[in-house]
């Protein structure tokens, strides 16, 4: 009788122990997520917070530009319509197609020769390949207040100043140790076999190259082009000195804007020029967001 009264005791227990792992389990699973969940909450309205009150404020009346409220109040569209008014000096339309113009030649060029030049880096072996890796790794931490005068000198002998040359050059020598470096890091993880293969098939490195290695780094090389053409489209300091009115992007257009009441900087305006310029670069991201990740991941793994 004493073990039949023990056992009903001892399967109690197995089950309160059978639980207390379960909980044990559950809370060890919850607690990294709930973190985590924080701090992503923390991070994205840290993010967003500038951009939301930048909306808010390319909405709101003239004068109330510095109402704290942290939701729309006093609505109007005419700091919108100021951005885009000719007859107070604001040429928003001809800056944008100017950034426009800027980014694309940028991106295409750097695209071209920097997809070459990090194939070159990763793939092949040749004298001076460090100094040359070197070389691009100084140029792309050399500051660009550095280069404003010699630039400014040469533009101005050469007559190219207030050209669009004179914006297009000085941003490639940005954007293409960015995109040498990019490629390369995916060219190097890449396996050979693939390439020896199309060259035992026949193929010369040129063609094994155009034929196999360039499709397979699409993702990366289309990453690369998102992000260059976001850092020509984000160029301010050498387009402020070397640009005129008629080439000036956006960054430099929006610095110079007049607003609707004299005397008065136009803070509402330059709001609402900044969510025109932002909003494209928001959307080209999100719609395209799961190739910039699988482009930036895509040579993590080797093999």
């Amino acid at each position: 009788m004493t073990l039949a009264a023990n056992r009903p005791r001892s399967s109690a227990r197995s089950r309160d122990v059978a639980v207390d792992r379960s909980q044990v389990r559950v809370q060890r699973h919850t607690g990294p997520r709930f973190r985590t969940g924080i701090q992503a909450t923390v991070i994205a309205v840290w993010c967003l917070l500038p951009f939301y009150w930048m909306v808010v404020t390319s909405f709101r009346d003239v004068g109330f530009t510095f109402d704290a409220t942290p939701w729309p109040t006093h609505v109007t569209l005419d700091n919108y319509a100021t951005a885009f008014s000719t007859s107070l000096g604001n040429h928003l339309g001809r800056a944008l197609a100017n950034s426009l113009l800027i980014g694309g030649v940028v991106t295409i060029i750097a695209l071209l020769v920097g997809t070459s030049a990090a194939y070159a880096l990763a793939r092949l072996e040749f004298k001076g390949k460090s100094l040359i890796a070197g070389a691009i790794l100084a140029a792309s931490m050399f500051p660009g207040v550095a280069l404003i005068s010699p630039l400014f000198q040469l533009f101005t002998d050469i007559g190219w100043m207030g050209s669009y040359q004179a914006l297009i050059l000085p941003s490639i020598s940005f954007v293409l140790p960015l995109t040498v470096y990019t490629l390369a890091s995916f060219f190097r993880e890449m396996p050979w076999d693939l390439e020896e293969a199309a060259r035992i098939d026949g193929c010369t490195r040129v063609q094994a190259f155009r034929r196999i290695i360039l499709p397979l780094a699409a993702p990366a090389v289309f990453t690369t082009a998102i992000l260059a053409f976001i850092s020509s489209w984000n160029e301010y300091l050498i387009s402020s000195q070397l640009s005129s009115d008629a080439t000036q992007p956006v960054t430099v257009a929006i610095a110079s804007f007049a607003g609707s009441q004299p005397h008065q900087e136009p803070y509402t305006a330059v709001m609402a020029a900044g969510t025109i310029v932002t909003i494209p670069l928001v959307i080209l991201v999100l719609v395209f967001q799961r190739r910039i990740v699988a482009g930036l991941t895509a040579g993590g793994v080797k093999g």
